[in-house]
């Protein structure tokens, strides 16, 4: 018996010895997690660029650009005096849906123009750039057949989040007479 006890005073000891991790084996491993994590790190700050851009940025352009389409196909087709810079559009003091315009956000045509904050509200109805635009929207209305109409909506956000083109959407749709 005495040797079945020195045997197992043995294998106490040897487990004993092998049953923890060392403070410094933990910080190697600690050292390693830290070099993999700061080489990912660049790919999540991308992406949440990315996300910001072409997830909420141009989700909204798209969404104020269809605002603008739909409220000029509510027009009457000969509708030339509403004024579609604000919302409701006022029955007076505008272009309506005269031939005119421009659909380039970094050209915009007086009375073709309005700015919306970041919430998407309307802060100006003038031809004067205001501070603190988020959002531009521009339109144009052109012929391109008799009895025929084409409208053009571009929005374009004020600036991108850190990486990536600034966000724009641009719709455009044909109106009808007698429609």
């Amino acid at each position: 018996m005495r040797g079945g006890d020195t045997q197992t005073r043995r294998l106490g000891a040897v487990s004993r010895a092998e049953a923890g991790l060392s403070l410094l084996e933990v910080m190697i491993a600690l050292g390693i997690l830290l070099v993999v994590s700061l080489g990912i790190l660049p790919l999540g700050l991308i992406a949440v660029a990315t996300t910001e851009n072409q997830g909420h940025l141009a989700a909204r352009t798209t969404e104020y650009s269809q605002d603008k389409m739909e409220q000029l196909l509510t027009l009457a087709y000969n509708d030339a005096v509403s004024d579609t810079r604000v919302f409701p559009a006022a029955a007076t003091g505008g272009t309506g849906l005269a031939i005119g315009g421009s659909a380039d956000p970094s050209a915009p045509a007086a009375g073709y123009v309005d700015y919306l904050d970041v919430n998407g509200n309307v802060i100006a109805a003038g031809n004067n750039v205001p501070a603190g635009w988020f959002y531009r929207r521009v339109w144009q209305i052109s012929s391109p057949s008799a009895n025929m109409k084409q409208i053009t909506v571009t929005t374009i956000v004020a600036h991108a989040y850190r990486l990536g083109r600034t966000p724009q959407s641009t719709l455009s749709a044909l109106k009808s007479l007698p429609f």
